[in-house]
């Protein structure tokens, strides 16, 4: 593994363990850059701020090992790894969804999620014309990722009192219904 990663890794750990003692906004460059034992010029080196590693951290640990599930049509599988991810890490995720305002987790989640999303869309819709012209891959993929993240932030905030599996059965069921096919059923 490259030096770059190991040290983006590190820093990455080093912000995880700060949250264990205070709420990821309360935390500076300076706190996470001396638990790594690293300057701050170092930390600037790899992450632009605080928020851009939060996204790498999402980036890294959750997305791209579900992606080749996903691309693969997989997504059940890619449900449980990605909702399995969060419940192993549960304390820091329970406090990093707890950041709110301009860098809030929803949003930084959203777009990494997006992004994902919009790349298996692309793919798919490669070389195929769209029959509603505004139903483009950008909106499909902000749809599901608003939905999906909706769905975790929810399940994260009342405590993940469900199992990571039961929640992927759940968004998968709420995915591959209508509003009123959900409304017949429940």
């Amino acid at each position: 593994m490259p030096e770059s990663n190991l040290t983006k890794k590190a820093i990455a750990l080093s912000a995880k363990e700060l949250t264990k003692e205070k709420p990821y906004d309360k935390i500076s460059i300076s706190d996470i850059a001396d638990r790594c034992g690293i300057k701050r010029q170092t930390f600037y080196y790899h992450f632009q701020d605080k928020y851009d590693l939060l996204e790498w951290i999402i980036d890294k640990e959750l997305l791209e090992p579900v992606e080749p599930l996903i691309q693969n049509g997989m997504i059940n599988e890619a449900l449980v790894l990605l909702f399995g991810s969060i419940e192993r890490d549960k304390e820091f995720y329970t406090r990093a969804s707890r950041l709110e305002g301009q860098n809030s987790f929803g949003s930084i989640a959203q777009s990494c999620v997006e992004r994902v999303l919009l790349q298996v869309i692309k793919g798919q819709a490669e070389g195929r014309k769209s029959r509603y012209v505004w139903l483009t891959p950008e909106r499909i993929a902000e749809y599901y990722a608003q939905s999906m993240c909706y769905v975790v932030i929810t399940w994260i905030k009342s405590g993940m009192t469900i199992s990571s599996r039961e929640l992927a059965e759940i968004y998968n069921y709420m995915i591959k219904r209508s509003m009123t096919d959900i409304l017949t059923e429940l």
